[in-house]
């Protein structure tokens, strides 16, 4: 369990954390090659795998998660088209409690997130997000994606925090090994980032997993 009383601050990743990354699944392997198709005149099929081959080569770097650089390299208004399957937003389990219970215990919580700003916009309109934390940060902000030691130097200097009473939340993997390196020492991942996936094996790994916010809510 969670060892409340040794944490103050609260980062929150946003896209499988809070959110059920079902909606950016969606847009990404079906709703945007199915665009991507129709416009080219090609198979679906075929641009799933084009479209899937480019993002792959980005992994891990701020271009993935950049609406800007995926409109200019497969020439389609990638903010404007998530629009129109923003029905898809939702929240993850008992994610509206758990942020109402963080903000009973005076803890400071901050949204930290790869998320490019038009996306955190998006999402922001669709959801109580903006009214339950203290404030967001956008790996874009920084120019360093969460993945790079770099974002966590930059984020120490605008928003100053002590690692050893700081608690990381994020379905990445990779994110929270960063976090772990940098000195974060409270790491917290998710089970099922898209609720509508299996949950992921998570027998092998270093940090600790939850799939319901439910499950490290306590009374303090």
């Amino acid at each position: 369990m969670l060892q409340w009383q040794e944490i103050d601050t609260v980062f929150l990743d946003m896209d499988g954390t809070l959110l059920d990354l079902h909606f950016d699944s969606h847009f990404w392997l079906e709703f945007l090659p199915a665009r991507y198709a129709e416009i080219h005149q090609i198979d679906v099929e075929e641009a799933k795998k084009y479209i899937l081959s480019n993002i792959m080569e980005e992994q891990g770097t701020l271009n993935w998660y950049c609406f800007d650089y995926w409109s200019e390299r497969f020439q389609l208004p990638i903010a404007e088209l998530k629009h129109e399957v923003a029905d898809k937003i939702g929240y993850r389990h008992s994610v509206p409690e758990f942020l109402a219970w963080l903000k009973q215990s005076g803890r400071r919580v901050l949204i930290v997130t790869n998320s490019h700003r038009a996306g955190v916009d998006l999402k922001f309109s669709r959801s109580n997000l903006a009214d339950e934390v203290q404030g967001v940060i956008s790996s874009h902000d920084y120019g360093y994606p969460k993945e790079s030691q770099a974002f966590w130097e930059t984020l120490m200097k605008h928003e100053p925090f002590d690692p050893e009473r700081t608690l990381m939340v994020d379905d990445s993997l990779p994110v929270l090994q960063s976090a772990h390196d940098f000195g974060i020492k409270h790491l917290l991942t998710i089970d099922q980032p898209d609720l509508q996936m299996p949950p992921r094996d998570m027998s092998d790994c270093d940090f600790m997993s939850i799939n319901d916010f439910n499950e490290v809510m306590v009374n303090e």
